[in-house]
């Protein structure tokens, strides 16, 4: 048991640090104009649902394991409104609560994923806990990368495997693991591959 427990928290980390890298990837890739651009009334431009990611990654996870992870000073609506935010600011705001992510979720010992711990009053495992957030997080970095890429149209530069190139792709893994290249996470390794041509 303890061999699963560590691998999911290993896993569970990186995938945390892949989801936040593949976002900040596509938000690289967009003009000012483009981060703060809604497509419609009802749609969240990239700088709110950054905003609203780092709100929820700093509630979450702050004494993660003492306090509820819906933190009596958060103010969840003013997250999807902009308010004197700039990119700059926002994205400072995004890179201290991922932080804050990490601080709280890397040290954890096997001891610990017996724990519960509330959201919302809501009692969860430490495994449903970060589960929850992996998915929103998911969803969320998803909308990021539609709209960068929506913006970025013809000159978007991919992050994952290009169009017409798994076959090329799945080849280039076999040939780094023959010659003992040191293996890199799922989404660093198509990353680079697409850089490649």
């Amino acid at each position: 048991m303890r061999e699963i427990i560590e691998n999911y928290h290993s896993d569970a980390v990186q995938s945390f640090r892949n989801a936040k890298n593949m976002a900040e990837r596509a938000i690289e890739q967009v003009s000012d104009e483009e981060f703060f651009a809604a497509i419609d009334a009802e749609a969240n431009s990239i700088g709110v649902i950054v905003k609203h990611i780092a709100g929820n990654l700093r509630s979450r996870w702050t004494d993660f394991l003492t306090a509820d992870g819906e933190k009596p000073d958060r103010d969840r609506d003013t997250e999807f409104e902009m308010i004197g935010d700039t990119r700059e600011s926002l994205m400072q705001y995004w890179e201290t609560s991922w932080q804050v992510l990490f601080d709280n979720v890397e040290p954890l010992t096997v001891d610990d994923f017996s724990k519960i711990v509330t959201i919302r009053s809501e009692p969860h495992t430490i495994v449903e806990a970060i589960n929850r957030q992996l998915t929103h997080y998911a969803y969320h970095i998803g909308q990021i990368v539609l709209l960068a890429k929506h913006f970025r149209s013809a000159d978007w530069k991919t992050l994952t495997i290009p169009k017409n190139r798994s076959a090329e792709f799945n080849r280039h893994l076999t040939d780094k693991q023959k010659v003992g290249a040191a293996q890199m996470s799922r989404t660093e390794a198509q990353f680079e591959f697409s850089k490649e041509k």
